[in-house]
């Protein structure tokens, strides 16, 4: 059974950072499949963060409102992908999911094209 389980979350301060990660079961992020992270804020629709293609190449993307501060990459080794988190904002506030399209190429942050998602972790930035 495909499974993906996040961790890391918490509570931070504005500029602090946190790790995010994704473990993986059931499939092999070897495998070539492109992954995600996606947020939700409360009363907001759910967005793309950040994506990294499949393959060896690990291509990846971010949206215009964390790049330069959040970085995503994955262990194939261990399974597992993370979401580094710095100089964060209160506008970073948010459940964040985890999610695989299960394609190989050109990594997507639509969450209408994702196939499995985990069940997410709370991100709370305040003072």
């Amino acid at each position: 059974q495909l499974q993906l389980v996040e961790s890391g979350g918490g509570l931070v301060h504005p500029g602090g950072s946190l790790r995010l990660s994704c473990a993986a079961s059931g499939f092999s992020l070897a495998n070539s499949n492109n992954m995600a992270w996606f947020r939700q804020a409360p009363g907001k629709e759910r967005e793309g963060v950040a994506c990294i293609d499949g393959g060896t190449r690990q291509t990846t993307r971010y949206a215009d409102s964390v790049k330069g501060r959040f970085t995503i990459s994955r262990d194939n080794v261990n399974n597992t992908m993370y979401l580094q988190m710095n100089s964060l904002k209160p506008e970073d506030t948010g459940v964040y999911y985890c999610a695989t399209d299960r394609k190989f190429g050109r990594c997507s942050m639509a969450p209408s094209v994702m196939d499995y998602w985990g069940k997410g972790i709370l991100v709370t930035v305040s003072s």
